[in-house]
């Protein structure tokens, strides 16, 4: 299995229901690619030192489970995944950053 974790920071602040649409829509995308087996996704909680960040404070972060590098490489081309981003980028803009990881557990 190989986890693929992503942390997502919206440069504005994104209302509560936009934020659940944009996680449901990721999941909904990627389930209907059937490359993933599980998924996860939680809202960051947020603390005073967010502020001095060096990088960006997050806003979620989610998390996809492979079977294997073939099912998370054909991840990236998933049918939508592209229409998916620039929709969410022109509406609410933001910054990804992603580490593919063996199960932390």
């Amino acid at each position: 299995m190989i986890q693929h974790t992503m942390i997502v920071s919206f440069n504005d602040s994104v209302p509560d229901a936009e934020l659940d649409r944009f996680l449901k829509d990721i999941e909904q995308l990627m389930r209907g690619s059937g490359t993933i087996r599980t998924f996860a996704a939680q809202r960051h909680i947020r603390v005073p030192a967010d502020d001095h960040s060096p990088v960006f404070a997050a806003t979620a972060v989610v998390q996809f489970g492979f079977a294997d590098l073939d099912a998370l490489n054909a991840s990236f081309a998933a049918p939508g995944a592209e229409a998916l981003i620039r929709r969410w980028q022109a509406r609410f803009p933001y910054k990804v950053v992603w580490v593919n990881h063996e199960p932390l557990s």
